[in-house]
């Protein structure tokens, strides 16, 4: 399966831009075609099957067999991002909280989506319970017992 990540298209547009990730969030603020592009991408490459999309908006903007919501603490989410980018921790918890404030505004005002409901997954998954080998093997399993057609949760 092929793996398309939304929110790095999103930081490769802003890298192309010049711009820091919370610059170009508040900038996809006013210009709402920035978060369109990155949708329709994933549309795109939802519609020619074999993939995983990870993105904030995918569980409400793809039709997918299955769909699965990852989530952490804001505190965790902000150590991995310090991790990541190579940050101190209490700017990357800035930065996470700026970032998801612009989503949740933005993901509002354009599609009406309250990023807080998780309704649209058919599983969740809390990453700081589980390695991420254990998740990953656990999704594993599920795409193995959906491509046998096995679905014992319906």
């Amino acid at each position: 399966l092929r793996h398309v990540q939304a929110g790095m298209v999103f930081r490769e547009m802003a890298k192309e831009r010049g711009m820091s990730l919370q610059e170009f969030s508040k900038l996809a603020e006013k210009d709402k075609s920035f978060d369109r592009l990155v949708d329709e991408r994933q549309k795109e490459l939802a519609k020619q099957g074999n993939v995983v999309i990870d993105g904030r908006l995918s569980g409400w903007l793809i039709d997918a067999d299955l769909k699965i919501w990852l989530k952490a603490s804001l505190d965790e989410r902000a150590k991995r991002v310090a991790k990541r980018e190579n940050k101190d921790y209490e700017t990357a918890l800035k930065e996470t909280r700026e970032r998801e404030r612009s989503e949740l505004k933005r993901y509002k005002e354009i599609y009406g989506i309250d990023l807080n409901d998780l309704s649209p997954y058919d599983f969740v998954i809390n990453t700081e319970l589980w390695s991420a080998e254990v998740i990953v093997e656990t999704i594993k399993n599920l795409v193995e017992k959906m491509k046998r057609g096995d679905r014992q949760w319906k």
